[in-house]
């Protein structure tokens, strides 16, 4: 069995660390943020109102998806090894932007009004999925 265990973990030393992995869910959730932010531009009280909000929370939400975007991007930039003062403040930017999905996401779940947790479990898959990509980057920052 401990030859078993040594073939494995000489594998494993083997196979390179990819330590821009991060990018490979900052892109994704950025870009849809971003989009998302740029389809309720102009601001329109009456889209606000479809959906049963106030237009200052319709601007705060659009405006908050674009700054959590180019948060979330913005912060990336700043980890690189160039920027090496700026890292904590990439590193700031990257939480707050993971916050802010997540607060904007739990409102759209909020919103639905779904019937009970096990609903948004099952048929909300998209906005699970960004709400734990928005508490990822919230939890870690850009030390992903």
């Amino acid at each position: 069995m401990s030859s078993l265990n040594i073939i494995i973990n000489n594998t494993l030393k083997n196979i390179p660390e990819f330590c821009l992995s991060h990018w490979l869910l900052r892109i994704p959730l950025a870009v849809i943020f971003i989009q998302q932010g740029l389809m309720k531009l102009p601001l329109d009280p009456s889209e606000a109102e479809s959906y049963g909000l106030s237009y200052l929370t319709w601007w705060v939400v659009a405006h908050g998806e674009l700054g959590a975007g180019l948060g979330l991007i913005f912060g990336g930039i700043l980890n690189i090894k160039s920027f090496q003062s700026l890292q904590l403040f990439g590193d700031l930017i990257t939480r707050f932007s993971g916050f802010t999905i997540g607060c904007i996401t739990t409102g759209v779940i909020w919103i639905s009004e779904p019937e009970s947790l096990l609903d948004i479990l099952l048929y909300d898959n998209l906005h699970v999925l960004l709400w734990v990509g928005g508490l990822f980057f919230a939890l870690r920052g850009s030390k992903a």
